[in-house]
């Protein structure tokens, strides 16, 4: 088994752990492992065989006991089993129409059914309400729900980074393109497709891993579920239509109805030159989006990372083995920015520690040469808007993150002031820095804070500071939209991953793709720079 077939098994293992009320942490540990094999350049499977497997983070007696089953044998016996118990089928559907994976096990088992179908049978039959806890409305609702699955959108929105690994498996394995949400970089997805030219990858739709039952079949679309209750169209377009399919299963609804009608072309490039419009990354395929620049940002522009721990805080990876890992990478240079003190949900580094650390950095950059690691720090901002590390200290460093993690809750004049302040001090106190994750936003748990974004543009313009795009997948922040307010105020942006560990230098590819979504040009962020042009002392 190759790894994306390893990790599909391991993601169906999580999922159904997950449906049938195993632990939090169990669960997150085997969609982890899953997420590390996929990205892992290595031979997993070659790992297991050789005893080494372990040697990758993440990875414990359990997880390698069943990675070397699947090695072995092709699949996980206890996977049957969890099949058998957790009715995937029917929490799925349950999970996308809002019910509990509790309620559709014990609907399941009190009508006898396991299937889409049996269900259907059973809500027309009027049967529903003869299951305990089910009344008149509910049933009703699941009736309802059951008539439009095919239509449905899943509560709660995927992040990113999950999102493009789901519909890029399932493009692969359909031999198609993956479309929707994920292909435009959407913080959130809720619209998964993947367009495909063969009629016949419709039929196939139902018997991939991520797919526990098939919602909807016609003759150009199919509609399937995951056991996490989310939908995914496959759409059949012939090749002399291709194109045409692609961008309207790509583009937001509103901007694909503000070009309709829409002409037939196999590529989307031959869409936009029949429609006498420039051609649009699937980034900047919203209505309130402009056309792009000629050197909109590519990944391949970006020559470092500026934002990158390592165990001297809460990394995973020492400061050589990230260096290692970003050149490896085609870096050419990262800024090691670990946590200060004021922090204290995770181990801070204090004055002398960060002394200490320069001199790390000093030998790490004698071994790697070329290739430089700046001497940093991800600073915290105190209440009164003082920064937790001494100017004097500040002063030796390159690159400095300005966070804020305190506070989050703040009223927007207080939180603002307190942030200004801080942006004031920073530029008079350091080489270069920059405001990391200005909204402190954290998807699907923590919203945006109330910082004034326009006056933290105005500062910004001031000081030269620069306005971080942070790839972690849960954060995305600036998003978009605020990075596009950013650019079109003047400020400069910074594309970083807030890697934690060496694969989370991966993260790069999101926090490119949200500057993309906000127009950025490859001059507008510093880190397309080389480390010299970064480090001169620019004008305000």
């Amino acid at each position: 088994m190759d790894n994306t077939s390893l990790a599909e098994r391991l993601e169906a293992f999580s999922a159904l752990l997950d449906l049938v009320g195993s632990s939090y942490y169990t669960v997150r540990a085997y969609r982890r492992a899953a997420d590390l094999i996929r990205s892992t350049p290595v031979d997993v499977a070659e790992l297991v065989r050789g005893g080494r497997v372990r040697e990758l983070a993440g990875i414990g007696p359990g997880i390698e006991a069943r990675l070397r089953e699947l090695v072995e044998t092709g699949e996980l016996a206890e996977l049957r089993e969890l099949e058998a118990e957790a009715l995937p089928e029917l929490v799925g559907i349950g999970r996308l129409l809002g019910l509990s994976p509790k309620r559709m096990r014990e609907l399941g088992k009190a009508l006898d059914v396991r299937t889409i179908g049996g269900l259907r049978e059973a809500a027309e039959a009027g049967r529903l309400t003869e299951v305990a806890g089910i009344g008149a409305k509910t049933a009703e609702k699941i009736r309802a729900g059951l008539v439009t699955a095919g239509g449905a959108r899943p509560r709660r929105g995927m992040l990113l980074n999950r999102a493009r690994a789901l519909v890029r498996e399932v493009a692969d394995a359909l031999g198609g393109e993956a479309a929707g949400d994920p292909r435009r970089g959407c913080d959130l997805s809720t619209r998964f497709a993947v367009v495909v030219s063969d009629a016949r990858a419709l039929d196939r739709l139902g018997a991939l891993p991520q797919i526990v039952a098939v919602l909807e079949r016609g003759e150009t679309r199919a509609v399937g579920v995951t056991a996490e209750g989310v939908p995914i169209e496959a759409i059949y377009a012939a090749p002399e239509r291709f194109g045409t399919a692609l961008a309207r299963a790509t583009g937001s609804a509103a901007y694909v109805e503000s070009l309709e009608p829409l002409p037939e072309a196999a590529t989307e490039l031959e869409m936009y030159t029949h429609l006498s419009r420039p051609f649009r990354p699937p980034e900047l395929r919203e209505v309130d989006a402009d056309d792009p620049l000629p050197d909109v940002l590519r990944l391949e522009d970006v020559r470092g990372d500026l934002h990158v721990h390592t165990t001297a805080s809460d990394g995973k990876a020492s400061v050589y083995e990230m260096g290692v890992a970003a050149r490896d990478l085609g870096h050419e240079y990262i800024a090691i920015c670990d946590h200060t003190r004021a922090v204290r949900v995770v181990p801070g580094l204090d004055a002398d520690d960060v002394r200490r650390q320069g001199e790390e950095i000093a030998a790490a950059n004698e071994l790697l040469a070329p290739f430089r690691i700046l001497p940093g720090s991800e600073c915290d901002i105190l209440p009164d808007g003082s920064l937790d590390l001494p100017d004097d200290v500040l002063k030796e460093l390159e690159w400095v993150q300005i966070s804020l993690h305190a506070g989050q809750r703040w009223g927007r004049d207080a939180l603002t002031d307190r942030v200004l302040e801080a942006m004031r001090h920073a530029a008079t106190s350091t080489a270069a820095s920059c405001l990391s994750h200005p909204k402190g936003r954290i998807l699907n748990h923590r919203p945006e804070n109330a910082l004034d974004l326009d006056r933290v543009f105005e500062v910004a313009l001031e000081t030269g500071i620069a306005l971080e795009i942070n790839g972690l997948p849960d954060r995305l922040d600036l998003s978009g939209e605020h990075a596009r307010g950013a650019l079109a105020a003047g400020v400069k942006l910074v594309c970083s991953t807030d890697a934690h560990s060496v694969r989370g230098l991966g993260n790069m590819e999101l926090s490119v793709i949200t500057g993309r979504r906000a127009g950025a040009r490859r001059s507008d962020v510093l880190n397309t720079l080389s480390v010299a042009e970064l480090l001169a002392p620019r004008l305000v």
